[in-house]
């Protein structure tokens, strides 16, 4: 009896083993990984070498930054040494319209008499006490933002990457104590950039940051942005193959726990968001439970001509991140998330600097000159201006610019294949001009000033930039 039972036991698990395992290693044969190694992809840009930085004589720092400090960035033989508004001086007196604002960060531009008072005022009376306490300023500074988001609850932090990081976390405990999930899997975009943290940069759909950092971090799938077919039938797949997964003895069901996208990609060339690929984002992550999350670290605090970038695309996300812009260059990150989203508890997550009063300080002054000098409505209006400008040198250079791309201050000039010219040395030109920009990819030029710019620099700026495309176009 016993023997026959168990038999009947073996060849039921084997049948299963046949109808369910089967199929399921079939599909993992068969479907092809979200990334393969010999996928190509460009290293990562290098600042390359021009003729004018060939001449230009390295100033004295780069030998001490050559002796003592890593290079993890490749740096133009410039010394900085002063800032007011949206100009830069460097330490042969040279001076700059600064279109980067420290990649999208310094909003109301350097020297700020209100960051300043305000910085300085709260260092002179308490700048860190760790989160083993209240502060006052972290208070307030939580306060406006669930005030003035779809937010009702914050987690202060030092980086766009560790706000990303705090999202994935809070994403992961989510699905396991909301949805039933043992293996959640975040869905990301290809060419998309959420930081430099290892799941930061695995959660970053570029195979160019993921190399030499293997193995990465599990629980990531990718698809191209804007897809929005491609985003649901990944998400339906993911979600039935998993759950046929969770029958099988031993094996935890695997699921989609959360959809993570930036309003505009960034460094992935200035794509803004299309609203029908968030809406399918929304309704899908409606459907399943899933969370859906938007990277506002580039976007947010006023960029896009919006506070928040998601404003741009007509959802409400569960979870969005903010750093970068939000301390107006002072080291802060934020994670929000809504009552529903908001599982951590005491030991889930901590940061020893995340909304110390020194950062915090920084915010409020960044919040309030948002009110008071109505910067969004800057943004705004300045990058129509920014916008209408570069389509005028776009028709000035027929066959050289391909777009002209952006939502407020974020912008992007992208340069056409038969042109023959990348970023990368129309940036060089720039700055020889006068005209501080940063590439965002290959081909891609980046204008990313500070909120606090006027019509004239804009002029300004579109002027320096046309004589730069001319010399850069001369040189090829």
């Amino acid at each position: 009896m016993h023997r026959t039972a168990f038999t009947v036991l073996f060849t039921s698990s084997l049948l299963f083993h046949s109808v369910v395992a089967f199929p399921l290693l079939l599909l993992r044969r068969l479907a092809p990984p979200a990334f393969q190694a010999s996928d190509p992809s460009p290293a990562p840009m290098r600042l390359a070498a021009s003729p004018d930085n060939a001449a230009r004589p390295l100033p004295a720092e780069a030998a001490v930054f050559a002796q003592n400090i890593m290079a993890t960035y490749g740096r133009y033989p410039i010394t900085m040494v002063k800032g007011q508004g949206v100009k830069l001086w460097d330490s042969t007196g040279k001076e700059y319209l600064d279109f980067v604002a420290g990649i999208s960060t310094c909003c109301l531009g350097h020297a700020n008499p209100g960051l300043t008072a305000a910085v300085t005022e709260q260092l002179g009376k308490l700048h860190h006490v760790s989160n083993l306490y209240y502060t006052a300023e972290q208070g307030r500074l939580g306060a406006w933002l669930v005030e003035h988001s779809v937010a009702d609850k914050a987690f202060f932090c030092n980086s766009g990457a560790e706000a990303n990081e705090a999202a994935i976390k809070l994403a992961r405990k989510h699905a396991h104590e909301k949805l039933g999930l043992g293996e959640p899997v975040i869905i990301t975009a290809k060419a998309s950039f959420h930081g430099r943290t290892l799941a930061a940069i695995t959660a970053t759909g570029q195979p160019k940051y993921h190399r030499g950092f293997e193995p990465l971090v599990p629980g990531f799938a990718y698809v191209d942005y804007n897809d929005a077919g491609a985003l649901e039938r990944t998400v339906r797949r993911i979600n039935f193959w998993g759950r046929l997964r969770g029958w099988l003895p031993g094996k935890k069901r695997r699921g989609v726990a959360a959809i993570l996208m930036e309003a505009l990609q960034g460094e992935g060339g200035i794509r803004p968001g299309s609203r029908s690929f968030f809406a399918k984002a929304r309704a899908l992550c409606d459907e399943t439970g899933a969370l859906l999350m938007v990277d506002e670290v580039q976007t947010g605090v006023g960029r896009t001509g919006r506070l928040w970038g998601y404003e741009q695309l007509g959802v409400e996300p569960d979870v969005f991140t903010s750093a970068k812009a939000l301390g107006g260059g002072v080291p802060i990150g934020a994670m929000l998330c809504k009552e529903r989203a908001n599982v951590f508890q005491p030991g889930d997550h901590a940061s020893t600097f995340g909304g110390n009063p020194l950062a915090c300080a920084a915010g409020l002054a960044v919040t309030a000159a948002l009110e008071r000098e109505h910067l969004v409505e800057n943004a705004a209006a300045r990058g129509e201006s920014l916008r209408a400008g570069l389509r005028k040198l776009q028709a000035q250079y027929p066959g050289v610019i391909e777009d002209v791309r952006g939502w407020g201050l974020i912008n992007g000039v992208e340069l056409s294949e038969a042109s023959g010219l990348l970023a990368a040395p129309v940036v060089q030109a720039s700055i020889d001009e006068g005209l501080l920009l940063v590439a965002a990819g290959a081909r891609v030029v980046r204008f990313v000033p500070p909120l606090v710019v006027s019509e004239g620099e804009v002029e300004e700026a579109v002027a320096r930039f046309g004589k730069a495309l001319a010399k850069a176009m001369a040189a090829r």
